[in-house]
């Protein structure tokens, strides 16, 4: 079990760099995680975007650029493409997002003729280290699929599962979150989150634990959970925080971090390499813990 971004860096010192391809690198906050993950050992850099912008940065940084590291590029389309062309290429094992929209990039990464999609779906995993749980938590979907029906949400869950593996979970506890603990005809998402548990009774997701449906106070507080009496290996001690809906994954990972002090780091998962999307306003320390994450999926 990992219990935060620290863990996770120690368990990943000493180990070989990976290459890593940086979208629209002409960005100070990204070029000071992207450099401080060189500097940790975690990467071998590939820097797209405007070159000239991009040197005078790692200059001001006080940063040694090779020349065959750093590739012109125009708008942002053009960044988009030629980066997921270099992981086209075998050239990186993970796409960093720099100075540009994630629409921009994932729509490079899912064209059917030039992109990088490999599973069914492509699904974002927001990780959390909040200080108030005892391990890392995982939220999906909050930031791609806007609406998933039963079989978006398995797909959605299988890419988390898999990604848990990634990082060296046995077997990881997953909670399809509802405002509920029963099915309610009102609350469709409660149906789908029973679907989803006997799934994983079947077997479906691999050897995981799923729970459903579950509140999110059951899910990650063990006391709550006895004072309900709702009983299961999943309650108060969830890995995956599976949600009903991009609106409720993005306002619960926006209050976990801000208002209750976490640090965050988000992938989208279900491509040929790793895509780290944080915002563009984000800080170098969660563009890095993204970074920390996607190398140690490789």
């Amino acid at each position: 079990m990992i219990t935060g971004f620290q863990q996770l860096r120690e368990r990943l010192r000493g180990l070989p760099p990976k290459d890593a391809v940086v979208a629209a690198a002409h960005d100070e906050h990204t070029l000071q995680a992207v450099f401080a993950a060189r500097r940790d050992g975690l990467i071998r850099p590939i820097l797209v975007g405007r070159g000239e912008e991009i040197r005078s940065i790692a200059r001001a940084l006080g940063e040694e650029l090779d020349p065959d590291t750093v590739i012109d590029a125009g708008d942002d389309e053009d960044c988009a493409a030629q980066s997921v062309a270099l992981i086209r290429e075998g050239r990186g094992s993970m796409l960093i997002k720099g100075m540009l929209q994630t629409g921009t990039i994932l729509k490079a990464a899912v064209n059917k003729r030039s992109g990088i999609r490999t599973g069914e779906l492509m699904s974002h995993v927001a990780i959390l280290d909040v200080p108030s749980y005892h391990k890392l938590l995982y939220i999906t979907d909050g930031g791609m699929v806007v609406a998933p029906d039963l079989a978006q949400k398995g797909h959605i869950l299988r890419n988390a599962v898999e990604f848990c593996r990634f990082l060296g979970y046995g077997r990881p506890k997953a909670a399809a979150l509802c405002a509920a603990e029963t099915i309610t005809p009102s609350m469709p998402e409660t149906a789908d989150a029973a679907a989803l548990k006997e799934a994983g009774e079947r077997g479906d997701f691999g050897p995981c634990l799923v729970e459903g449906p579950i509140s999110l106070d059951l899910a990650t507080d063990r006391e709550a959970a006895r004072v309900k009496g709702y009983h299961s290996p999943v309650a108060g001690d969830a890995d995956i925080l599976l949600v009903p809906a991009i609106a409720a994954g993005n306002f619960l990972g926006k209050a976990l971090y801000g208002l209750a002090g976490g640090r965050m780091a988000g992938v989208v998962l279900g491509a040929k390499a790793p895509i780290t999307v944080n915002s563009r306003g984000a800080t170098p320390e969660e563009k890095y813990y993204s970074i920390l994450i996607c190398t140690a999926m490789n």
